[in-house]
């Protein structure tokens, strides 16, 4: 049976490269936090508020105007942002106003929606082999 073109072809692991490799890893709790993370951000709406934020600060209904979708949903969606301390807030009166935490997170939509950029547009041509993307 061949092997998928995408698989080595003989099974040979550098022990080396392994080690070295490990040892840059952190704990899998860190990996736990990126993917959830990303996950927060793998929902439409969700990266859509994200994006809003980073242009204004925003208050709930604003938010739900823009992203359309019911304040109850977009109250639901901060929820989630909130607790992976995406989002932040500020109370103004009767209006609570949303802002992004850190420009961490900001750095990251905008990087997102680069690569989005060039993935759509080919500007960098075909993906880079893994071994070579890391150099």
């Amino acid at each position: 049976m061949a092997q998928p073109a995408d698989m080595c072809q003989v099974r040979c692991i550098n022990q080396e490269d392994v080690a070295r490799t490990r040892s840059l890893l952190k704990d899998d709790g860190t990996y736990a936090a990126l993917a959830e993370l990303f996950g927060a951000l793998a929902d439409a709406s969700r990266s859509k508020i994200v994006h809003a934020l980073l242009q204004q600060e925003l208050c709930t209904c604003d938010i739900a105007a823009l992203v359309g979708i019911s304040e109850s949903g977009v109250s639901q969606h901060l929820r989630i942002l909130r607790s992976l301390r995406l989002v932040k807030f500020r109370r103004a009166g009767k209006l609570v106003y949303y802002n992004l935490d850190d420009a961490h997170i900001a750095l990251l939509v905008q990087t997102g929606l680069t690569h989005q950029g060039h993935a759509e547009t080919g500007i960098f041509g075909p993906p880079l082999p893994a071994t070579e993307a890391l150099k």
